[in-house]
Protein backbone atom coordinates (compact mmCIF):
# COMPACT_ATOMS: atom_id res chain seq x y z
CA UNK A 1 0.00 0.00 0.00
CA UNK A 2 1.55 3.04 -1.29
CA UNK A 3 1.59 6.28 0.55
CA UNK A 4 -1.60 8.23 0.63
CA UNK A 5 -0.50 11.06 -1.56
CA UNK A 6 -1.33 9.28 -4.29
CA UNK A 7 -4.79 9.25 -3.53
CA UNK A 8 -4.86 12.80 -2.36
CA UNK A 9 -4.05 14.65 -5.81
CA UNK A 10 -4.41 18.20 -5.71
CA UNK A 11 -5.58 19.31 -9.74
CA UNK A 12 -7.85 19.95 -11.84
CA UNK A 13 -11.22 18.43 -12.97
CA UNK A 14 -13.31 17.33 -13.97
CA UNK A 15 -11.81 13.33 -13.69
CA UNK A 16 -9.13 11.58 -11.95
CA UNK A 17 -8.88 8.97 -14.52
CA UNK A 18 -10.10 10.86 -17.53
CA UNK A 19 -8.38 14.22 -17.32
CA UNK A 20 -5.74 13.97 -14.56
CA UNK A 21 -3.93 10.58 -15.42
CA UNK A 22 -4.23 11.37 -19.45
CA UNK A 23 -2.45 14.84 -18.90
CA UNK A 24 -0.16 13.20 -16.31
CA UNK A 25 1.07 10.60 -19.16
CA UNK A 26 1.16 13.28 -21.57
CA UNK A 27 4.11 15.24 -19.39
CA UNK A 28 5.89 11.88 -18.89
CA UNK A 29 5.95 11.22 -22.71
CA UNK A 30 6.66 15.03 -23.71
CA UNK A 31 9.29 14.68 -21.48
CA UNK A 32 11.26 11.90 -23.34
CA UNK A 33 11.17 12.84 -26.67
CA UNK A 34 13.00 16.23 -27.25
CA UNK A 35 12.98 15.13 -31.02
CA UNK A 36 9.69 14.40 -31.71
CA UNK A 37 8.20 16.58 -34.76
CA UNK A 38 4.41 14.71 -34.11
CA UNK A 39 2.32 12.60 -31.82
CA UNK A 40 -0.51 9.77 -32.14
CA UNK A 41 -2.46 8.55 -29.29
CA UNK A 42 -4.86 6.11 -29.28
CA UNK A 43 -7.54 5.97 -26.55
CA UNK A 44 -9.14 2.11 -25.84
CA UNK A 45 -11.87 1.02 -23.80
CA UNK A 46 -13.38 3.38 -21.08
CA UNK A 47 -11.39 5.95 -21.75
CA UNK A 48 -12.45 6.51 -25.42
CA UNK A 49 -16.12 6.12 -24.42
CA UNK A 50 -16.38 8.98 -22.31
CA UNK A 51 -13.25 10.43 -22.97
CA UNK A 52 -14.61 13.58 -24.98
CA UNK A 53 -17.00 14.48 -21.77
CA UNK A 54 -14.18 14.00 -19.48
CA UNK A 55 -11.80 16.66 -21.48
CA UNK A 56 -9.40 13.66 -21.99
CA UNK A 57 -8.65 15.30 -25.38
CA UNK A 58 -8.13 18.23 -24.49
CA UNK A 59 -5.89 17.39 -21.18
CA UNK A 60 -3.32 15.21 -24.05
CA UNK A 61 -3.17 18.05 -26.40
CA UNK A 62 -2.74 20.93 -23.85
CA UNK A 63 0.62 19.04 -23.12
CA UNK A 64 1.59 17.52 -26.51
CA UNK A 65 0.48 20.13 -28.45
CA UNK A 66 3.54 22.86 -27.73
CA UNK A 67 6.05 20.64 -29.08
CA UNK A 68 4.25 18.91 -31.85
CA UNK A 69 1.05 18.61 -33.83
CA UNK A 70 -1.03 15.85 -32.21
CA UNK A 71 -3.67 12.55 -33.34
CA UNK A 72 -5.74 11.30 -31.28
CA UNK A 73 -7.26 8.02 -32.59
CA UNK A 74 -10.62 6.87 -30.29
CA UNK A 75 -11.16 3.22 -29.62
CA UNK A 76 -14.30 3.16 -27.12
CA UNK A 77 -14.85 -0.58 -28.66
CA UNK A 78 -11.43 -2.31 -27.95
CA UNK A 79 -10.78 -2.79 -24.36
CA UNK A 80 -7.11 -3.94 -23.31
CA UNK A 81 -6.94 -7.28 -21.00
CA UNK A 82 -5.02 -5.24 -18.43
CA UNK A 83 -7.43 -2.42 -17.70
CA UNK A 84 -10.38 -1.04 -19.26
CA UNK A 85 -8.05 2.89 -19.14
CA UNK A 86 -5.48 2.24 -21.63
CA UNK A 87 -3.92 4.67 -24.33
CA UNK A 88 -1.00 4.26 -26.62
CA UNK A 89 1.30 7.10 -27.03
CA UNK A 90 3.48 7.51 -30.46
CA UNK A 91 6.39 9.56 -31.41
CA UNK A 92 7.90 10.43 -34.31
CA UNK A 93 11.25 12.34 -35.42
CA UNK A 94 11.87 14.69 -38.62
CA UNK A 95 11.86 11.56 -40.84
CA UNK A 96 8.27 10.14 -39.46
CA UNK A 97 10.43 7.21 -38.20
CA UNK A 98 8.29 6.13 -34.81
CA UNK A 99 11.02 6.65 -31.58
CA UNK A 100 8.49 5.23 -28.89
CA UNK A 101 5.32 3.01 -28.55
CA UNK A 102 4.36 3.40 -25.28
CA UNK A 103 0.81 2.04 -23.62
CA UNK A 104 0.07 2.73 -20.47
CA UNK A 105 -3.06 2.49 -17.89
CA UNK A 106 -5.16 5.34 -15.93
CA UNK A 107 -6.14 2.76 -12.96
CA UNK A 108 -8.15 5.69 -10.77
CA UNK A 109 -7.54 8.16 -8.48
CA UNK A 110 -5.11 10.00 -11.33
CA UNK A 111 -2.48 6.87 -10.86
CA UNK A 112 -1.03 5.13 -14.02
CA UNK A 113 0.37 1.93 -14.39
CA UNK A 114 2.40 -0.12 -16.63
CA UNK A 115 1.24 -4.00 -17.56
CA UNK A 116 4.26 -5.93 -16.30
CA UNK A 117 6.29 -3.24 -15.07
CA UNK A 118 6.85 -2.90 -10.78
CA UNK A 119 5.44 0.80 -9.66
CA UNK A 120 8.26 3.25 -8.86
CA UNK A 121 6.84 3.79 -5.87
CA UNK A 122 7.05 1.76 -2.99
CA UNK A 123 4.52 -0.38 -0.95
CA UNK A 124 5.11 1.52 2.56
CA UNK A 125 2.15 0.16 4.92
CA UNK A 126 3.15 -2.99 6.45
CA UNK A 127 -0.73 -4.11 7.17
CA UNK A 128 -3.29 -3.27 4.35
CA UNK A 129 -6.24 -5.32 5.64
CA UNK A 130 -8.59 -3.02 7.97
CA UNK A 131 -9.42 -5.49 10.60
CA UNK A 132 -5.41 -6.34 10.94
CA UNK A 133 -5.01 -2.65 11.47
CA UNK A 134 -8.05 -2.29 14.03
CA UNK A 135 -6.04 -5.39 15.42
CA UNK A 136 -3.43 -3.88 15.76
CA UNK A 137 -4.53 -0.15 17.08
CA UNK A 138 -6.10 -2.09 20.16
CA UNK A 139 -2.98 -3.62 20.71
CA UNK A 140 -0.63 -0.85 20.88
CA UNK A 141 -3.62 1.63 22.04
CA UNK A 142 -3.03 3.95 18.60
CA UNK A 143 -5.07 5.32 16.68
CA UNK A 144 -5.56 5.08 13.01
CA UNK A 145 -4.09 8.59 11.92
CA UNK A 146 -1.22 7.38 14.02
CA UNK A 147 -0.93 4.19 12.01
CA UNK A 148 -0.58 5.97 8.89
CA UNK A 149 1.98 8.78 10.50
CA UNK A 150 4.06 5.48 11.72
CA UNK A 151 3.80 4.10 8.32
CA UNK A 152 4.64 7.07 5.97
CA UNK A 153 7.13 7.87 8.45
CA UNK A 154 7.20 11.71 6.35
CA UNK A 155 7.99 14.31 8.69
CA UNK A 156 5.89 16.66 6.10
CA UNK A 157 2.89 14.57 5.85
CA UNK A 158 0.83 16.72 8.10
CA UNK A 159 2.43 19.75 5.60
CA UNK A 160 1.10 18.14 2.89
CA UNK A 161 -2.70 17.12 4.38
CA UNK A 162 -2.66 20.67 5.18
CA UNK A 163 -2.37 21.97 1.47
CA UNK A 164 -4.72 19.22 0.89
CA UNK A 165 -7.42 21.14 3.42
CA UNK A 166 -6.60 24.49 2.01
CA UNK A 167 -7.39 23.17 -1.32
CA UNK A 168 -10.91 21.28 -0.19
CA UNK A 169 -11.74 24.17 1.80
CA UNK A 170 -11.23 26.66 -1.38
CA UNK A 171 -13.39 24.43 -3.80
CA UNK A 172 -16.24 24.28 -0.83
CA UNK A 173 -16.30 28.24 -0.54
CA UNK A 174 -15.45 28.96 -4.43
CA UNK A 175 -18.19 26.94 -5.03
CA UNK A 176 -20.94 28.45 -2.61
CA UNK A 177 -20.14 31.92 -4.40
CA UNK A 178 -20.36 30.51 -8.08
CA UNK A 179 -23.30 30.58 -9.77
CA UNK A 180 -24.48 30.00 -13.69
CA UNK A 181 -24.68 27.31 -15.85
CA UNK A 182 -21.97 23.79 -15.99
CA UNK A 183 -19.74 23.59 -18.70
CA UNK A 184 -21.42 20.98 -21.64
CA UNK A 185 -24.52 20.36 -23.99
CA UNK A 186 -26.38 20.07 -20.70
CA UNK A 187 -27.13 23.06 -19.62
CA UNK A 188 -27.00 22.08 -15.61
CA UNK A 189 -27.60 25.16 -13.62
CA UNK A 190 -24.89 25.44 -10.47
CA UNK A 191 -27.08 24.59 -7.12
CA UNK A 192 -24.56 24.90 -4.00
CA UNK A 193 -25.52 28.75 -3.73
CA UNK A 194 -28.97 28.49 -3.76
CA UNK A 195 -28.76 25.60 -1.50
CA UNK A 196 -26.33 27.47 1.04
CA UNK A 197 -28.61 30.25 1.03
CA UNK A 198 -31.58 28.50 1.55
CA UNK A 199 -30.33 26.25 4.46
CA UNK A 200 -29.82 29.08 6.84
CA UNK A 201 -33.87 29.69 6.41
CA UNK A 202 -34.17 26.24 8.72
CA UNK A 203 -34.10 24.96 12.10
CA UNK A 204 -31.07 23.37 13.27
CA UNK A 205 -31.38 19.76 11.89
CA UNK A 206 -32.41 20.43 8.44
CA UNK A 207 -30.20 23.66 8.37
CA UNK A 208 -27.14 21.29 9.00
CA UNK A 209 -28.14 19.13 5.81
CA UNK A 210 -28.55 21.48 3.58
CA UNK A 211 -24.99 22.92 4.23
CA UNK A 212 -23.84 19.67 4.13
CA UNK A 213 -25.39 19.41 0.56
CA UNK A 214 -24.22 22.60 -0.31
CA UNK A 215 -20.70 21.95 0.22
CA UNK A 216 -20.91 18.75 -1.41
CA UNK A 217 -22.32 20.48 -4.52
CA UNK A 218 -20.06 23.35 -3.90
CA UNK A 219 -16.92 20.65 -4.80
CA UNK A 220 -18.26 18.73 -7.29
CA UNK A 221 -19.76 21.81 -9.70
CA UNK A 222 -15.96 23.42 -9.55
CA UNK A 223 -14.68 19.33 -10.33
CA UNK A 224 -17.67 19.39 -13.24
CA UNK A 225 -16.03 22.94 -14.43
CA UNK A 226 -12.74 22.03 -14.43
CA UNK A 227 -11.79 23.80 -11.06
CA UNK A 228 -8.98 22.65 -8.58
CA UNK A 229 -10.05 19.95 -6.57
CA UNK A 230 -8.41 17.29 -4.17
CA UNK A 231 -8.74 13.50 -5.76
CA UNK A 232 -11.04 11.91 -2.40
CA UNK A 233 -10.24 9.43 -3.96
CA UNK A 234 -11.41 10.85 -7.47
CA UNK A 235 -12.38 13.76 -8.54
CA UNK A 236 -15.90 12.49 -9.47
CA UNK A 237 -16.09 11.54 -5.70
CA UNK A 238 -14.24 14.75 -4.61
CA UNK A 239 -17.10 16.48 -2.85
CA UNK A 240 -18.32 13.91 -0.31
CA UNK A 241 -15.35 14.31 2.35
CA UNK A 242 -14.85 18.10 1.76
CA UNK A 243 -18.44 18.44 2.57
CA UNK A 244 -18.24 16.53 6.17
CA UNK A 245 -14.87 18.07 7.00
CA UNK A 246 -15.91 21.76 6.12
CA UNK A 247 -19.44 21.17 8.40
CA UNK A 248 -17.58 19.99 11.03
CA UNK A 249 -14.96 23.24 10.98
CA UNK A 250 -18.13 25.56 10.76
CA UNK A 251 -20.13 23.94 12.82
CA UNK A 252 -18.64 22.37 15.62
CA UNK A 253 -15.10 24.55 15.39
CA UNK A 254 -13.43 21.56 15.40
CA UNK A 255 -9.54 22.35 15.05
CA UNK A 256 -6.87 22.03 12.21
CA UNK A 257 -5.07 19.66 13.90
CA UNK A 258 -7.96 17.44 14.49
CA UNK A 259 -9.24 17.61 10.69
CA UNK A 260 -5.85 17.03 9.25
CA UNK A 261 -5.96 14.03 11.72
CA UNK A 262 -9.34 13.13 10.43
CA UNK A 263 -7.98 13.07 6.83
CA UNK A 264 -5.18 10.60 7.73
CA UNK A 265 -7.99 8.60 8.74
CA UNK A 266 -10.26 8.56 5.37
CA UNK A 267 -7.08 8.09 3.65
CA UNK A 268 -5.97 4.91 5.01
CA UNK A 269 -9.97 3.58 4.66
CA UNK A 270 -9.91 4.98 0.66
CA UNK A 271 -5.82 3.36 0.00
CA UNK A 272 -7.27 0.13 1.51
CA UNK A 273 -10.13 -0.24 -1.32
CA UNK A 274 -7.55 1.07 -3.91
CA UNK A 275 -4.96 -1.40 -2.92
CA UNK A 276 -7.35 -4.49 -2.32
CA UNK A 277 -9.76 -3.65 -5.12
CA UNK A 278 -10.59 -0.49 -7.18
CA UNK A 279 -11.31 3.23 -7.34
CA UNK A 280 -12.26 3.09 -10.49
CA UNK A 281 -15.23 3.93 -12.23
CA UNK A 282 -14.31 1.95 -15.53
CA UNK A 283 -13.58 -1.43 -13.78
CA UNK A 284 -15.97 -1.66 -10.76
CA UNK A 285 -18.33 1.04 -11.49
CA UNK A 286 -19.26 4.36 -9.06
CA UNK A 287 -19.25 2.35 -5.57
CA UNK A 288 -15.47 2.55 -6.37
CA UNK A 289 -15.34 6.42 -6.34
CA UNK A 290 -18.71 7.59 -4.54
CA UNK A 291 -18.72 4.34 -2.07
CA UNK A 292 -15.47 4.99 -1.19
CA UNK A 293 -15.46 8.49 -0.75
CA UNK A 294 -18.48 7.46 1.56
CA UNK A 295 -16.60 5.12 3.21
CA UNK A 296 -13.92 7.64 4.09
CA UNK A 297 -15.87 10.44 4.69
CA UNK A 298 -17.81 8.51 7.64
CA UNK A 299 -14.43 7.31 8.81
CA UNK A 300 -13.44 10.69 9.05
CA UNK A 301 -16.37 12.38 11.09
CA UNK A 302 -16.70 9.53 13.47
CA UNK A 303 -13.20 9.67 14.74
CA UNK A 304 -14.00 13.79 14.49
CA UNK A 305 -16.82 12.79 16.81
CA UNK A 306 -15.06 10.60 19.42
CA UNK A 307 -15.84 7.02 17.77
CA UNK A 308 -12.97 4.64 19.11
CA UNK A 309 -11.51 2.32 15.97
CA UNK A 310 -13.97 -0.02 16.24
CA UNK A 311 -17.04 2.16 15.47
CA UNK A 312 -14.89 4.26 12.97
CA UNK A 313 -14.41 0.68 11.13
CA UNK A 314 -18.27 0.33 11.37
CA UNK A 315 -18.45 3.51 10.13
CA UNK A 316 -16.75 2.83 6.82
CA UNK A 317 -17.95 -0.46 6.29
CA UNK A 318 -21.63 0.73 6.25
CA UNK A 319 -21.16 3.68 4.37
CA UNK A 320 -19.43 1.28 1.35
CA UNK A 321 -21.74 -1.69 2.04
CA UNK A 322 -24.85 0.33 0.91
CA UNK A 323 -23.39 1.83 -2.26
CA UNK A 324 -22.33 -1.66 -3.29
CA UNK A 325 -23.99 -2.44 -7.06
CA UNK A 326 -23.46 1.59 -7.73
CA UNK A 327 -23.26 1.64 -11.48
CA UNK A 328 -21.46 4.18 -13.44
CA UNK A 329 -23.18 5.78 -16.34
CA UNK A 330 -22.24 9.54 -16.83
CA UNK A 331 -25.02 10.96 -18.72
CA UNK A 332 -22.58 12.30 -22.34
CA UNK A 333 -19.67 11.09 -20.14
CA UNK A 334 -19.71 14.32 -18.17
CA UNK A 335 -19.38 14.74 -14.53
CA UNK A 336 -22.34 15.94 -14.02
CA UNK A 337 -25.39 13.64 -13.77
CA UNK A 338 -25.90 11.66 -11.99
CA UNK A 339 -22.29 12.60 -10.00
CA UNK A 340 -22.80 15.90 -8.62
CA UNK A 341 -26.16 14.33 -7.08
CA UNK A 342 -24.48 11.93 -5.68
CA UNK A 343 -21.74 13.36 -3.74
CA UNK A 344 -24.56 15.24 -1.64
CA UNK A 345 -26.46 11.96 -0.74
CA UNK A 346 -23.00 10.36 0.02
CA UNK A 347 -22.20 13.26 2.14
CA UNK A 348 -25.26 12.74 4.39
CA UNK A 349 -24.97 9.52 4.00
CA UNK A 350 -21.56 9.57 6.07
CA UNK A 351 -22.69 11.52 8.52
CA UNK A 352 -25.84 8.87 8.99
CA UNK A 353 -23.27 6.30 9.37
CA UNK A 354 -21.20 7.89 12.06
CA UNK A 355 -24.58 8.21 14.19
CA UNK A 356 -25.54 5.19 13.41
CA UNK A 357 -22.45 3.60 14.43
CA UNK A 358 -21.63 5.42 17.59
CA UNK A 359 -24.80 4.32 19.19
CA UNK A 360 -23.17 0.56 19.10
CA UNK A 361 -19.97 -0.31 20.99
CA UNK A 362 -18.62 -1.05 16.81
CA UNK A 363 -19.42 -4.87 17.27
CA UNK A 364 -20.75 -5.67 13.70
CA UNK A 365 -20.91 -9.08 11.58
CA UNK A 366 -19.59 -8.05 8.56
CA UNK A 367 -16.05 -6.43 8.32
CA UNK A 368 -15.10 -3.41 5.85
CA UNK A 369 -12.82 -5.77 4.17
CA UNK A 370 -15.58 -8.23 3.80
CA UNK A 371 -17.26 -4.98 1.97
CA UNK A 372 -14.25 -4.22 -0.13
CA UNK A 373 -13.57 -7.91 -1.39
CA UNK A 374 -17.83 -8.19 -2.23
CA UNK A 375 -17.27 -4.75 -4.07
CA UNK A 376 -14.36 -6.01 -6.15
CA UNK A 377 -16.19 -9.23 -7.43
CA UNK A 378 -19.47 -6.86 -7.76
CA UNK A 379 -17.77 -4.43 -10.02
CA UNK A 380 -15.96 -7.42 -12.19
CA UNK A 381 -19.12 -9.34 -12.59
CA UNK A 382 -20.86 -5.63 -14.12
CA UNK A 383 -21.18 -4.98 -17.40
CA UNK A 384 -18.84 -2.92 -18.86
CA UNK A 385 -21.80 -0.86 -20.24
CA UNK A 386 -22.39 0.24 -16.77
CA UNK A 387 -18.68 1.27 -16.01
CA UNK A 388 -17.89 4.56 -17.24
CA UNK A 389 -19.09 4.05 -20.81
CA UNK A 390 -21.90 6.12 -20.98
CA UNK A 391 -23.68 3.16 -22.31
CA UNK A 392 -26.03 1.93 -19.95
CA UNK A 393 -28.13 2.88 -17.43
CA UNK A 394 -28.90 6.57 -17.00
CA UNK A 395 -26.78 7.75 -19.72
CA UNK A 396 -28.80 5.26 -22.65
CA UNK A 397 -31.58 6.57 -21.18
CA UNK A 398 -30.57 10.27 -21.54
CA UNK A 399 -29.28 9.40 -25.59
CA UNK A 400 -32.37 9.00 -26.42
CA UNK A 401 -33.81 12.69 -25.28
CA UNK A 402 -33.27 15.52 -27.51
CA UNK A 403 -30.73 18.18 -26.01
Amino acid sequence: MKTIKELYRIGHGPSSSHTMAPRFASEQFLARHDEAVRFEVVLYGSLAATGKGHLTDKAILDVLEKKAPVTITWQPDIFLPYHPNGMTFKSFDANDVLTEEWTVYSVGGGALEEEGKPAVLPDIYPITKMTDILNWCEDSGKTYWEYVQDSENDPYLMDYLEQVWDTMQAAVERGIQTEGRLPGPLNLPRKAATYHIKAHGFQYTLKSRGLVFSYALAVSEENASGGLIVTAPTCGSSGVLPAVLYHGAKAYDFSKARILKALATAALVGNIAKTNASISGAEVGCQGEVGVACAMAAAAVCQLFGGSCAQIEYAAEMALEHHLGMTCDPVCGLVQIPCIERNAFAAARAMDANIFATFTDGTHRVSYDKVVDTMKRTGHDMPLLYRETSTGGLASEYEQMDY
